[in-house]
């Protein structure tokens, strides 16, 4: 039984997954909280270019388009990225277990490439998580009431990372990327794009309804209703980056970051 620490989610896109060598480096993340005494829940995309890859091939198949079985294909580029995870994380000491979306019951509509999470059973993630497991959860897909897979858009794991987060009332939603945080402009485009410390939830689903590609719309959305807030930060540095929260809560989170400006 493990007691006491925050429930902190962490969410890894297709670049920190990409391959063996970088989810290594992801899971040095989860140690570290881990290892505070934190409880850590893992959400996962599919590794980089993997949904492409599926989609196409889907496509391919036919001349008409099934989008419930396309999602079927879709899919299971994050199952297969949830069990690297976790046996990377079980290599290094820790007891974690991959969790597909029927698994948890990720309940989403039926509206199949571009669902809605309805509603998040909670049950089997916390009794892992209480027993001092880390979850590696499938991102990006969920299951209808009727136990067909659907897929919630790309992007989707954003969304699933943030719900998951709001179910279990965990401290804080960790979005790990390729890119430092929030920026003014895109860093990968202009040199001397300056990194924003903070954005309220607002701020920051007018940046992603301009084309921002940081975060999902659906996720900033579901962080301001349920007051998560959301910490967009590289993979490949221990550097803090963006947080979306409400400005209330910025002072506690400067405490619980032990930084000493923001």
């Amino acid at each position: 039984m493990r007691k006491g620490g925050k429930i902190i989610v962490q969410k890894f896109g297709g670049t920190s997954v990409a391959n063996f060598d970088r989810m290594r480096r992801a899971v040095s993340h989860v140690i570290r909280e881990y290892s505070k005494g934190n409880k850590v829940v893992v959400v996962v995309s599919a590794m980089a270019g993997e949904t492409d890859r599926l989609l196409n091939l889907g496509k391919s198949a036919t001349e008409k388009i099934y989008p419930d079985e396309l999602d079927v294909v879709a899919s299971t580029g994050e199952q297969i990225s949830s069990a690297i995870f976790s046996m990377i994380l079980r290599e290094n000491g820790i007891n974690a277990k991959s969790f597909l979306a029927h698994q948890i019951r990720i309940l989403t509509d039926d509206n199949f490439t571009d669902a809605r999470i309805v509603k998040i059973e909670t049950d089997k993630l916390m009794d892992f998580i209480n027993s001092g497991g880390v979850p590696v959860v499938a991102g990006f897909q969920g299951v209808t009431t009727d136990g067909r897979i659907t897929t919630i858009g790309r992007g989707g794991s954003d969304t699933t990372a943030v719900a998951v987060a709001s179910a279990i009332k965990a401290y804080i939603c960790e979005i790990y990327t390729d890119v430092s945080g929030v920026f003014t402009t895109d860093p990968n485009l202009v040199q001397n794009a300056k990194k924003i410390n903070f954005v309220s939830y607002e701020e920051m689903m007018e940046l992603a309804s301009l084309g921002a590609k940081v975060l999902q719309i659906r996720s900033v959305e579901i962080g301001a209703r349920f007051g998560i807030p959301i910490h967009v930060r590289n993979t490949f540095s221990d550097e803090l980056g963006t947080l979306v929260c409400y400005p209330e809560r910025i002072q506690e989170l400067k405490e619980f970051y032990k930084i000493s400006s923001l």
